[in-house]
């Protein structure tokens, strides 16, 4: 059962930058499109980006500009580099495939803008 696993979050002035990780299994990333979630706090989880096998990504329009996704097929992993970051970009973040398989949502790593 896969579970995935998100590393790279932490606490950033808002201007800031932070790199997100995920690796995957080979079995899920080779086939399916990733993507990168939030939940803020009192919030539903919500997508953040998507990336398609062939690389075709999709952006949420609040973070459009912003945040990149992108994949590594070398590494089975997904990125999501953010910049300018905003204290309204505070949440835990996690991936998933899209869409997401239930039993692969891992703990999630929190991002938090604060000055």
């Amino acid at each position: 059962q896969e579970q995935l696993v998100e590393s790279g979050g932490g606490l950033v002035q808002p201007g800031g930058s932070l790199t997100l990780s995920c690796v995957a299994s080979e079995s899920m990333f080779s086939i399916r499109t990733m993507g990168w979630y939030r939940q803020a706090p009192g919030k539903y989880r919500t997508v953040v980006a998507l990336i398609g096998i062939d690389g075709s990504t999709n952006i949420e329009d609040s973070v459009k500009g912003r945040f990149t996704i992108s994949r590594d097929k070398t590494k089975n992993a997904v990125y999501l580099q953010m910049n300018g970051l905003k204290p309204e970009d505070t949440a835990v973040y996690y991936c998933n495939q899209n869409p997401p398989l239930p039993s692969a949502w891992g703990k999630g790593i929190q991002v938090t803008v604060s000055s």
